[in-house]
């Protein structure tokens, strides 16, 4: 009787074991499919490049060995000679700009960059919502590891290249740091060590020459990976070939024939990175990455030609908008391409960077919401044709031409002058004429309300083009028409590229509304960012947009914030062919854009230019004994500003036919360069408040042991202290700085010509 139950308890529990097993069996997936999707995984680890980017900082066009033989760069030569040199390939013009890009694939008026470079002790740096390259490739099984220069902030933990995604870091923080003591300055007299290894400093390495150290280090790397079991990414950004201009003496004694010191120690700077490049790609071989690798090469601006720097035949230099600023060297090889040992003229961006390397590295682009970027490794490995067709060189509100500031403060001291004299005039007249018990207060009442001009995203108002009637030239005197000639290719019209929604709306093309195919702009994060300024508060009041430009009305909220915009290059306005002969000039087509603010702007050959684009000479390569301006430098300065007696503020060239940019054809063509304001106008829609905040005296190395490091608590909101632009100092401030300063040149001269002297005897 008792084993009767205790039977029908094992039947049972042999029967619900059966019947779990049976469930778990109805649910698995068949050992072919388990099989398959473990061979995927392996093939998707198999087809994942090892990329590894080198970033040189302040080589210019003229300074490598394929573009000037004097240069002596065999290794850099050999490896583009293999791959494929890019030929229209754009950066920025400075530091900060062109790596923020490059990390967030973005242009720097959607984080808040668009104002010079982060100083040292500035509580500035990436936005911390936005997503970046080694965060991306770090989502995709990628092993991240920097070595070199970070200068995109470092003011709290959260901006440290460990906490932007990359697993390990070695290298400097500021802009600026000496190649041997790694002591960096802000200022004559702030000055502390910067050279880091992860989030501590790196104590130590004094008198260990920089390219060297970090070339040490990223063979460290690529020995101690390995290469067949994760796939790596390696951003190896040199302080080179960045002043100070201090390379070891065996590397300047090959270029003892150089007159000029400052160029032959530049040269020799230009070695170490050669030299640097060829131990990396020989660890890459030895290590077994190379077969499986892609190595990407790249300048961050143009060069400057007073510290040895050449950008030559191109005009301007590093800091300026013209060509010698922003068109980079910069080259691919990899066994990877399909098309090698060629020349690309595909146009290109550094922010193009993002997409191709995510996408190249398996992942997935579309997470990374509001890239202005575009995947071009089809162009590059290929030889399609690149889906870029524009590039916003930037937009920068904070500066603006110095003649249109001059004509302000002028305009603005004779109004105050005027308003000072009618308070008196009002003031004896109301006191004869005095009712007893009667205030003596009295209100000057303006008749010009302060123009808006919005730098956030908003839809504006619509207006029409032109607040005035435009007055037809006289038709006794019509505008000659222009001869054909096939020697002039920059004359000819915008080329057909992506059809874009027009920007007004209309066929007027005012510029100001947002197109009908463009989403409304909103906020997508609510971050810790704290931007409070209005955008009319980012401008101060001498440099506030006057009566010649369009209100841009905006309601939108003050954050830098990231929005829902996707390759904003992409859509813009249609280029016509078509060259109508217009009864108006130049002057009717400013109530579009404020023409004295910085910006430029690349649409398929033509580049505008308006506001101050920088020093807009073409230097010569430096064959004379000093960099100092004098007959070297004034061999085609004073052709320039013979020509340019007027003062200009928009500037329009066809890139393509007249890459030096010696044919201003602004006044030929007023029907492109209103179209292209239209373009700036549409980009400034999309544009967050600038950020560039006063100096924090915390951040003073003397309170940190002598060091750079970040100064800041996570909890404190930085932010919310500023309202997002720096306030400069007062007039009287300035002339007391001028007189101070010109001391200081004098000093600095003669101190150059004295180590001139001694230098050219080596």
């Amino acid at each position: 009787m008792q084993a009767a139950p205790a039977a029908a308890a094992a039947a049972l529990t042999v029967l619900s074991v059966l019947l779990t097993l049976d469930c778990l069996s109805a649910h698995r997936p068949p050992n072919n499919q388990i099989q398959q999707q473990t061979d995927e995984t392996a093939q998707k680890k198999k087809n994942q490049p090892h990329i590894v980017f080198i970033l040189t900082d302040d080589q210019g066009f003229n300074d490598i060995g394929y573009h000037n033989p004097t240069i002596k760069t065999p290794t850099l030569d050999k490896l583009a000679a293999e791959g494929v040199k890019l030929e229209n390939y754009y950066v920025q013009p400075i530091c900060t700009p062109s790596r923020s890009q490059l990390i967030t694939g973005r242009y720097q008026i959607h984080t808040g960059l668009q104002h010079s470079i982060i100083r040292p002790r500035q509580p500035s740096c990436l936005p911390s919502h936005m997503d970046t390259l080694p965060e991306r490739l770090r989502q995709a099984g990628y092993a991240t590891h920097m070595v070199g220069k970070w200068h995109l902030g470092f003011y709290r933990k959260s901006c440290l290249p460990t906490r932007k995604g990359f697993d390990t870091f070695f290298g400097s923080l500021t802009g600026s740091v000496d190649y041997y003591s790694y002591e960096s300055c802000d200022g004559k007299d702030l000055c502390g060590y910067d050279l880091h290894d992860d989030e501590g400093v790196a104590w130590g390495q004094e008198g260990k020459y920089s390219t060297t150290l970090f070339t040490q280090r990223a063979r460290k790397i690529l020995e101690s990976h390995d290469p067949a079991e994760r796939p790596l990414f390696l951003l190896l950004s040199f302080q080179a070939v960045h002043t100070p201009l201090n390379p070891p003496e065996s590397y300047i004694y090959p270029f003892r024939d150089m007159v000029n010191v400052a160029r032959r120690n530049f040269a020799g700077m230009v070695s170490t990175v050669d030299e640097a490049v060829r131990n990396v790609t020989y660890a890459l071989r030895k290590y077994g990455y190379y077969r499986n690798s892609v190595i990407i090469y790249s300048t961050d601006n143009g060069a400057q030609p007073f510290t040895g720097g050449n950008n030559w035949p191109l005009r301007g230099r590093k800091g300026t908008y013209w060509e010698g600023g922003v068109r980079g060297v910069g080259f691919v090889h990899s066994p990877l391409l399909r098309r090698r040992r060629r020349v690309s003229k595909a146009l290109m961006h550094i922010t193009d960077w993002f997409p191709t390397l995510v996408g190249l590295a398996g992942g997935n682009v579309s997470q990374s919401q509001g890239l202005d970027g575009f995947d071009v490794w089809p162009a590059i490995s290929e030889g399609r044709e690149s889906p870029r067709k524009e590039i916003l060189h930037n937009i920068d509100p904070l500066h603006k031409s110095p003649i249109e500031k001059k004509n302000q403060d002028e305009e603005n001291s004779v109004k105050t002058s005027k308003t000072k004299v009618l308070k008196k005039v009002k003031k004896k007249k109301k006191v004869l004429k005095k009712p007893p018990k009667q205030k003596l207060a009295f209100k000057t009442k303006t008749t010009k309300k302060p123009q808006i001009f919005s730098y956030h995203a908003s839809k504006p108002k619509s207006k029409p083009l032109f607040k005035k009637k435009l007055k037809p030239r006289l038709k006794s005197k019509p505008p000659p028409k222009a001869k054909k000639t096939k020697a002039h290719t920059w004359d000819r019209p915008l080329p057909n590229h992506r059809p874009h929604p027009k920007i007004g709306g209309t066929s007027s093309g005012s510029g100001t509304s947002r197109p009908k195919s463009q989403p409304p702009i909103q906020t997508r994060l609510k971050t810790k960012f704290r931007r409070t300024t209005s955008q009319n508060q980012n401008l101060p009041q001498s440099s506030r947009p006057k009566s010649k430009m369009l209100k841009l009305h905006s309601k939108s909220k003050s954050k830098r914030t990231l929005f829902p915009y996707q390759n904003k290059s992409q859509p813009g306005i249609p280029l016509t062919k078509s060259h109508p002969t217009l009864q108006f000039g130049l002057e009717s087509l400013q109530p579009v854009w404020d023409t004295s603010v910085q910006a430029a702007i690349r649409v398929g050959d033509w580049k505008l230019l308006t506001g101050d684009p920088g020093h807009g000479d073409w230097v010569p390569p430096q064959m004379l004994p000093t960099s100092l301006p004098g007959r070297w430098w004034n061999l085609e300065r004073s052709i320039l500003y013979q020509k340019s007696s007027v003062h200009k503020n928009i500037w329009l060239f066809n890139i393509t036919g007249d890459p030096y940019e010696r044919h201003d054809l602004a006044d030929q063509r007023p029907d492109v360069v209103q179209q292209l304001l239209a373009r700036l106008a549409y980009y400034n829609q999309t544009a967050v408040p600038v950020y560039f905040p006063p100096d924090d005296p915390r951040a003073n190395p003397s309170q940190h042991r002598g060091a750079w490091v970040p100064w800041v608590e996570e909890e404190e909101d930085e932010e919310a202290k500023y309202q997002g632009v720096y306030k400069k100092s007062n007039n009287k401030m300035k002339k007391k700085k001028k007189k101070k300063c010109m001391l200081c040149n004098l000093q600095s001269f003669f101190l150059k010509m004295s180590e001139g002297t001694v230098s050219s005897r080596i």
